[in-house]
């Protein structure tokens, strides 16, 4: 069967990883490994040939981009975003490549990633087209950590690296743990599966189960006490990111941080005009600084509320949520309409409304996101409107 051809993007700068650009080609039926240097971590994207069906996992949020170019690039279409867990050192772009793409996400159930369509217990499968990947249990980095079996193929996420493996001094970790997953679960798949970490810090990109058991230095030949004496003996510095990245990875890589109900000024965000809390919103609307556009779809606005007097400009459609291609004509008139006054955008948890301010900016309008959405993000028991949000807040809405 033909390759798939992939437009070159650079996307790692490492002196040793050859190229430093995403393969002009694809062999049949091997992973996509795309590469961010500022954290070090390996992002993959499986694509099944015959339907076009993917899933991509451990995405960065820097790199959505990327990531999206490489999707469009292969004519696939993205079913999952899979994390091997909750990272400390990155935030995830999860859910924006859901609202990209519409693709949904799945987590491991041991991470309390509460937003996730799918909560992975072992042994689960996910599909796509004619592909399975399958979910393996591997705590230790974090108590929640798994990893995914494919063909022959095994992504280890922060498990098993390369000549190394993950520390286990933080979020639940055990080395203990830690040996039990690598020696009686990844040790024992075939030696020649390949091994797709999550991260390397040194120009390497796969390895095989075979040659990690017979040379990792970490573990190879080690006895569990060993290797247990080892990890606590490392005192590693904390990650540089751990307490931003941990919360937004549980939301998918939702950063919402409103602020004061008070805050009288945006926060900076890239590729729009800024974040605003929904009382700073509430407040610009009222003295004509800016106007609340309401992008979520009809159906949303009937069942669970509305702003009263906000014009909607939907920016997916029920049912289906697919993309609403009316769109840009639709919220330029509407731009034009009020004399050009920045647009505050508005959806259910300011996911959607971020890719609706984005693409309003590339329009060469000026907008805004309103964190937190309309209802906020789902309690522990998913329950929304209890945390954060426009109704939360005790914004003006009405229901019909």
């Amino acid at each position: 069967m033909p390759s798939r051809q992939l437009r070159c993007s650079t996307y790692d700068h490492t002196e040793r990883r050859p190229a430093a650009r995403l393969p002009q080609t694809v062999i049949a039926m091997q992973p996509i490994q795309l590469f961010d240097p500022e954290s070090s971590t390996f992002t993959y994207l499986l694509v099944d040939p015959h339907s076009g069906d993917a899933v991509i996992i451990d995405p960065v949020d820097h790199q959505l981009e990327r990531d999206l170019a490489a999707i469009r690039d292969q004519n696939a279409r993205l079913l999952w975003t899979i994390e091997t867990h909750a990272h400390a050192d990155h935030i995830t772009s999860a859910a924006q490549l859901i609202e990209h793409t519409g693709a949904q996400a799945a987590t491991p159930a041991g991470c309390g990633i509460q937003p996730a369509a799918r909560q992975l217990q072992d042994g689960d499968v996910i599909n796509f087209g004619d592909e399975t990947l399958t979910a393996i249990h591997t705590p230790g980095h974090t108590a929640g950590s798994m990893s995914f079996l494919w063909r022959d193929h095994v992504f280890t996420g922060d498990t098993l690296l390369i000549d190394g493996c993950g520390r286990t001094d933080f979020q639940s970790g055990s080395a203990d743990a830690l040996y039990t997953s690598i020696t009686e679960r990844l040790f024992t798949l075939p030696p020649e599966t390949t091994v797709w970490p999550g991260h390397d810090y040194k120009g390497r990109t796969k390895s095989t189960i075979g040659h990690e058991r017979a040379h990792n230095s970490r573990l190879a030949h080690r006895s569990r006490a060993d290797f247990i004496a080892l990890m606590d003996a490392l005192h590693l510095p904390k990650p540089r990111r751990i307490d931003e990245a941990v919360p937004a990875n549980l939301q998918l890589g939702v950063q919402h941080h409103a602020g004061a109900d008070d805050s009288d000024a945006p926060r900076v965000a890239a590729g729009y005009a800024g974040d605003v809390t929904p009382e700073l919103a509430w407040r610009w609307w009222q003295s004509g600084k800016g106007v609340v556009v309401d992008i979520r779809t009809n159906a949303e606005r009937e069942w669970v509320g509305f702003v009263p007097d906000a014009p909607a400009v939907a920016w997916k459609q029920w049912p289906g949520m697919a993309m609403n291609p009316d769109f840009d004509a639709q919220i330029q008139a509407l731009s034009a309409a009020h004399g050009g006054k920045p647009l505050l955008m508005l959806c259910r948890s300011g996911v959607r409304s971020i890719a609706s301010a984005k693409r309003a900016t590339e329009l060469g309008l000026t907008a805004y996101n309103i964190l937190e959405g309309f209802e906020g993000d789902p309690d522990s028991a998913a329950h929304r409107s209890t945390r954060g949000g426009w109704r939360h807040r005790g914004l003006p809405w009405r229901q019909n």
